[in-house]
């Protein structure tokens, strides 16, 4: 029994990626197809129910999925798929600010035809009013996404620096 135990906890722990690594992997994500297949790889196997934050970054890995399927049923059902979840997500943890940022990446650089982009101005505030109280390595990703991002000018960028 006490083998059992411990083997289950040692699957768990192999099979769930760490968020350092989600995140290093993210940032480089759109950059090829093979980029994209391994994040969603990566994450796959994350239920619904796990750590909120690495279940919006599985529902991202499916909402970039879609970019790669031939067929446009196939990649409107994915995006649908992937939308979903990260609505949900959100829903859950309103306050979970990586999760808004995950959500502001993927409105940003989708086409204006999806009609996800409604969210923007809202996850722009709630970045730009709750960065301050973030701290270490979370503070910094925020940091490097928003001095990067589309969505924040030049001079909205002033208060990560």
């Amino acid at each position: 029994m006490k083998l059992l135990l411990t083997l289950l906890l040692w699957i768990n722990f192999v099979g769930t990626p760490d968020l350092a690594s989600i995140r290093k992997m993210y940032t480089t994500v759109t950059k090829s197809e093979s980029n994209a297949k391994e994040f969603s790889e990566k994450l796959a196997g994350i239920s619904d129910d796990a750590n909120k934050t690495l279940v919006a970054y599985k529902a991202a890995s499916i909402l970039l999925d879609s970019n790669f399927k031939k067929k446009l049923k196939d990649k409107i059902d994915r995006f649908k798929e992937g939308a979903k979840l990260l609505e949900s997500t959100i829903k859950s943890e309103p306050d979970n600010i990586e999760i808004r940022m995950i959500r502001l990446s993927i409105q940003e650089n989708v086409p204006g035809v999806t009609g996800y982009k409604k969210n923007i101005k809202e996850d722009k505030k709630y970045l730009t009013e709750h960065y301050a109280d973030q701290s270490g390595a979370l503070k910094e990703y925020l940091k490097d996404f928003i001095l990067q991002s589309k969505s924040f000018s030049e001079k909205e960028k002033q208060f990560v620096k």
